[in-house]
């Protein structure tokens, strides 16, 4: 049955889901990628397909941005359309020079200072897993591409712009080992938790706190290949 967010019938979305947060990144990776892609959700724009990739089934579908709305695309997946992982794939900002523009990173934990899971379930951690199994997956298909990934802890975040008086990237990469920075995955992998289901988030460096150095929008959306082709083939091994 549709939601009031996803018009999508249960049998049009696939048991695995790859959901980047921008709906042009779902639209250019079906196109792309998938055969036979069908769009199946165009509510509010946040665009779903459904196709085939190397013989298996599988829906991309965009979650916007922030927890809240990842929060309500992932939690109705995995409760009312029976969806057994989401492998989120994502932009990020980094907080170490370590890291560079199109570097790829699989988030071995979310940290947050947001509510979300408290206001959720009253889950109080301040810390947020993914699947081990899945990230064994996707570390296995970065290595069959011979694409490299560093496995890191990363931050979500609920605010983009920060006033001056709050902590900088320096104190969160420094006192939270935290990596880089994003705003989905720590109420993705709590809905997973809670849900009894899988998730995994991927993410390229898009930009950098550090040297201040940015993709455009079109690249963004159009440039991210190597993330997108890990998870998609990690996707076709667990479907």
């Amino acid at each position: 049955m549709p939601t009031p967010h996803n018009q999508a019938t249960q049998e049009e979305i696939a048991k695995i889901v790859l959901m980047p947060g921008d709906p042009l990144r779902a639209k250019f990776i079906a196109e792309t990628y998938l055969e036979n892609p069908k769009m199946v959700n165009q509510v509010r724009n946040c665009f779903a397909y459904t196709g085939t990739y190397k013989g298996k089934t599988l829906t991309v579908m965009s979650s916007g941005m922030g927890m809240p709305s990842i929060g309500i695309y992932s939690y109705e997946l995995f409760k009312f359309y029976g969806v057994e992982c989401i492998i989120r794939i994502g932009s990020a900002g980094a907080y170490t020079d370590k890291l560079n523009l199109y570097d790829i990173v699989l988030a071995d934990s979310a940290w947050s200072e947001s509510s979300f899971a408290k206001c959720q379930s009253g889950d109080d951690s301040d810390v947020q897993l993914p699947d081990a199994g899945v990230n064994g997956v996707l570390q296995q298909a970065a290595e069959k591409r011979g694409y490299p990934i560093t496995t890191a802890r990363i931050h979500s975040s609920d605010v983009f712009y920060a006033e001056e008086n709050m902590p900088t990237y320096k104190e969160y990469y420094e006192d939270k080992a935290c990596v880089c920075v994003e705003m989905e995955s720590f109420a993705l992998f709590h809905n997973a938790k809670v849900t009894g289901k899988k998730a995994a988030c991927m993410l390229t460096i898009s930009d950098s706190l550090v040297n201040h150095t940015a993709t455009t929008a079109e690249e963004r959306q159009t440039s991210f290949n190597k993330m997108m082709e890990i998870a998609l083939d990690a996707a076709a091994e667990l479907a």
